[in-house]
């Protein structure tokens, strides 16, 4: 055991990431680590990477420049997806002292021998083919909420997408060894969890189950008081889940559905496994039965053969339905994808002009719905930060609220009456005195 030495881990890119690096922390800290932030000069570094985009590689070597400014002598550790995908190339970064692939940066405190640096970058990778394990995890520290890794993987191959090259095949744990987990969760005092994973609705893999029977299963957890389920494919997302949100008390009115593009013709290039018309009757199902359902939308700009014609089905596609937001994720070229050796290439200038459009289209979207939901009132799970004076937190439907700060107020669940939309797009809302509340307020 290495003891007596410190830790900063920083993570790049998805909840999931966030919820790997946690469990991965508390690794550390059972070898005797201290968990320090980034500039406590500390030890040993651990980068968990993402590889969605381009700048997410460059941010990790800009992470490396900037640990060993802190500690030139710090043991740098690369993990994630960039770290499977490439890691010949993280290892000529100067610097790095060991990178991990897909299923090694769950063994990482084993292959602390020692934590001097290395003249040689030490690299420990499988082929992402040999890699099946499912390895459970979940975010702690966040008394707010907890990231709950459900489903690790993808099957599914989109064009633009290097997430199965990055981390295998679809795989996960047994609704019962995942309850076991959210369990564990419940004894944090959190108020919330967010269920994660690459593809969560493809859970089952392996087993006589599915992500309906899972969601019934953890509304039955106590100690948990809030779901949200953070993202699904419109073709997995299935009636009977939806029902059963609409009901359920614990697992909120958001959804956050992928699109990608509004476009069938795009979709199909994308090798998407459906088309904009059952997109549509996903969002209509769920608004016909929470019509102040919270709707979030990926949509990715640029993709090569996206003619004007194309990008406009898209917009007037998003600006017609009923949703809340978007997330504008601008295409880049990524190696090793099929959509990389496309050849109707989008210029750069074109896929900007675009992204930008969807963002303030993004803007209007939100602010009709936070509009919509004005005078109403609703529980908020306030943060535990103090922002300029004000405490925010959110509606079950996922609408930002601020509330003069209230230190006692801290991570806990307040009815709320919303009451107008500040020029920041935060809804203000005016605390209602409600005795009921009490039996959630915690002062950990």
């Amino acid at each position: 055991m290495i003891s007596n030495k410190k830790v900063s881990l920083y993570t790049l890119g998805c909840k999931l990431n966030f919820s790997e690096t946690s469990s991965i922390a508390r690794m550390f800290e059972e070898e005797g680590f201290a968990r320090v932030e980034f500039n406590e000069t500390p030890d040993v570094y651990v980068i968990n990477t993402c590889s969605v985009t381009e700048n997410a590689d460059k941010k990790c070597k800009q992470l490396v420049k900037k640990a060993l400014k802190v500690n030139p002598d710090a043991f740098i550790a690369i993990i994630g997806c960039y770290a499977q995908l490439k890691p010949e190339e993280i290892a000529q970064i100067k610097g790095v002292d060991m990178v991990l692939g897909a299923s090694d940066k769950f063994k990482i405190v084993e292959h602390f021998t020692d934590i001097h640096k290395k003249e040689a970058t030490e690299i420990h990778s499988s082929k992402i083919k040999e890699v099946k394990e499912f390895v459970p995890s979940y975010s702690k520290g966040d008394r707010t909420r907890s990231f709950l890794k459900v489903q690790d993987g993808c099957d599914y191959f989109c064009t633009f997408c290097t997430i199965p090259l990055a981390r295998g095949k679809s795989r996960n744990n047994s609704v019962a060894e995942t309850i076991k987990v959210a369990e564990e969760v419940a004894k944090t005092n959190v108020h919330e969890v967010v269920l994660t994973g690459v593809n969560i609705g493809d859970f089952g893999q392996g087993v006589d189950e599915d992500f309906y029977h899972l969601v019934k299963e953890l509304d039955k957890v106590d100690g948990i008081e809030r779901y949200r389920i953070s993202s699904i494919e419109p073709n997995l997302l299935t009636n009977e889940i939806i029902e059963f949100v609409s009901h359920s008390k614990k697992f909120m009115p958001h959804f956050h559905i992928p699109l990608q593009s509004g476009s069938n013709k795009i979709l199909n290039a994308m090798r998407r496994k459906y088309e904009r018309e059952l997109y549509v009757e996903r969002v209509h199902k769920i608004k016909s039965l929470m019509p102040h359902c919270c709707i979030g939308v990926d949509v990715i700009v640029g993709f090569p053969g996206e003619t004007d014609e194309d990008f406009l089905a898209t917009y007037n596609f998003l600006n017609e339905l009923p949703v809340s937001y978007l997330h504008v994720f601008t295409y880049s070229e990524r190696q090793n994808t099929t959509a990389n050796k496309m050849t109707e290439v989008v210029p750069k200038e074109v896929r900007a002009e675009r992204s930008r459009m969807l963002h303030i289209l993004s803007d209007k979207k939100k602010r009709h719905f936070y509009a919509e939901n004005m005078g109403s009132t609703s529980k908020v799970l306030f943060e535990s930060e103090n922002h300029e004076g004000f405490l925010n937190g959110f509606t079950e439907n996922y609408v930002k609220v601020k509330i003069p700060y209230q230190k006692e107020m801290e991570n806990t669940i307040q009815s709320i009456k919303l009451q107008k939309v500040d020029f920041e797009g935060i809804a203000e809302g005016e605390l209602i005195k409600d005795t009921s509340n009490l039996n959630v307020q915690t002062t950990n």
